[in-house]
């Protein structure tokens, strides 16, 4: 894989890391660790500049992002409701409500999720359907979404040009804590779904 990177970046440039990384926040075949470190290093040994690979990637981020936020605006309340109000979400413990609920929740507590969710494993190719459904601002989501994507990916390219030509140490770190930042998500839902299910058993009562 490596290879084909550094074959298909050496041949598009900067357009080939844009596509790259837009194409890994919306379905991540390819890690953005590999693809920024990677771009980091070639900078030592290619026509590329820092600066440009980190303008462009944060390019690429953006359109990715921009994509999915799009798409997750057309899950309007009505839908949403409509869907909890199905027979299978009705047996789960699901109410109608519970779909403003959640999108309230995000209006206080998520517009800075935006903006941190971008330097987070996993979650940083996810952040933007939440954030779409509670229907968040063109304008915020735009500022938050590059501000974070441009610390992530300055960060990341910065560490792969340090690094050189073991750049590939950066990625086994951050995979280690990629599966830390996993697990621990399990975690969390775990508890929130006891915690909710004890909330909705004591609500009934």
């Amino acid at each position: 894989m490596t290879t084909w990177l550094t074959s298909f970046i050496e041949q598009f440039g900067y357009f080939a890391i844009l596509l790259l990384i837009a194409v890994e926040n919306i379905f991540p075949p390819i890690p953005s660790e590999v693809i920024l470190t990677l771009g980091g290093f070639l900078v030592h040994i290619t026509n590329l500049k820092l600066l440009g690979v980190i303008i462009f990637s944060t390019l690429g981020s953006l359109l990715g992002a921009i994509i999915l936020f799009a798409l997750s605006r057309n899950l309007t309340l009505s839908r949403l409701e409509k869907l909890l109000s199905t027979k299978l979400f009705k047996i789960l413990g699901f109410k109608k409500d519970d779909a403003q609920k959640a999108i309230n929740w995000f209006d206080k507590h998520g517009i800075g999720a935006i903006f941190y969710g971008r330097c987070i494993p996993v979650v940083r190719s996810l952040i933007s359907i939440p954030a779409g459904i509670a229907r968040v601002s063109w304008a915020k989501f735009l500022v938050l979404t590059t501000l974070g994507s441009l610390i992530w990916n300055s960060v990341l390219i910065y560490l792969g040009f340090h690094m050189g030509k073991n750049w590939q140490v950066i990625v086994k770190i951050f995979d280690d804590y990629t599966l830390i930042i996993i697990g621990l998500l399990i975690i969390l839902f775990i508890c929130f779904g006891i915690k909710w299910y004890k909330n909705r058993i004591k609500a009934k009562n």
